[in-house]
């Protein structure tokens, strides 16, 4: 979470520790566990510490569009703090440890501490950047790309929270999962999947991903990194 944080402000070292001292509780849930429902009034964040997490919305006909997905140093739902009204829910992908911190906590230190604040205030434009990429990929690209920049987003979040390497990652999620996500069906997926290993651009086992060349795989996904607004340091191994 500090690294995280620290992409959008300097934090000194009384900053940290204030970070670190927030109240909150552990927890573990298990694997498709709701944690948030579209509705809800919450009263509590949640912080990301291992696993994953997407939010989604659930459309009249019972059809699921995923929007996001968050990983370990994510603030999920930092909007929240201040909007009062959950508009999405937000479900566990996988077996997730989470830290739930009190968002009055999370509101005292924002306007307390006017450089976490501007952290914060930056990790959610950071969110509403990866939102808009969402909506142009699902909304103008073909299928192969989607998959294609879905992959190149998530491989690049996993190696910034230190989770993996950009270029082979664990892929806890299944077609329908991948469908969701891409605005596609599971059978579609599995096509383009299959097209992508096929040029060479990937490999493929039960649950992990090997790119075999990145170039191509972000050419293939119409994928510029920028949106994702990391440190350059973070990127250099990418271009």
């Amino acid at each position: 979470m500090l690294r995280k944080l620290e992409y959008g402000a300097f934090l000194n070292g009384e900053d940290r520790d204030a970070l670190l001292s927030l109240p909150h509780m552990n927890k573990t849930v298990e694997a498709h566990t709701y944690i948030l429902r579209e509705g809800d009034k919450p009263t509590h964040a949640c912080l990301m510490l291992s696993g994953l997490t997407y939010r989604h919305k659930i459309v009249a006909n019972g059809a699921r569009q995923i929007v996001s997905l968050h990983m370990a140093g994510d603030l999920v739902d930092l909007q929240n703090a201040l909007l009062g009204t959950a508009d999405h829910h937000v479900q566990a992908l996988t077996r997730s440890d989470v830290a739930f911190i009190p968002l009055e906590a999370i509101k005292n230190i924002a306007f307390d501490r006017p450089a976490i604040g501007q952290a914060m205030w930056y990790d959610t434009l950071v969110d509403g950047s990866i939102f808009r990429e969402w909506i142009a990929n699902v909304g103008r690209r073909d299928a192969r790309t989607r998959l294609a920049h879905l992959f190149c987003e998530y491989a690049l979040r996993m190696e910034a929270a230190g989770l993996g390497d950009h270029n082979e990652w664990e892929l806890p999620m299944t077609q329908e999962v991948l469908a969701d996500c891409t605005g596609l069906t599971p059978v579609h997926v599995n096509r383009m999947l299959k097209s992508l290993e096929q040029d060479g651009l990937i490999s493929r086992t039960r649950r992990s991903v090997t790119v075999r060349d990145w170039k191509a795989l972000a050419a293939a996904g119409d994928f510029q990194s920028a949106y994702l607004h990391l440190p350059a340091h973070k990127l250099a191994l990418t271009q």
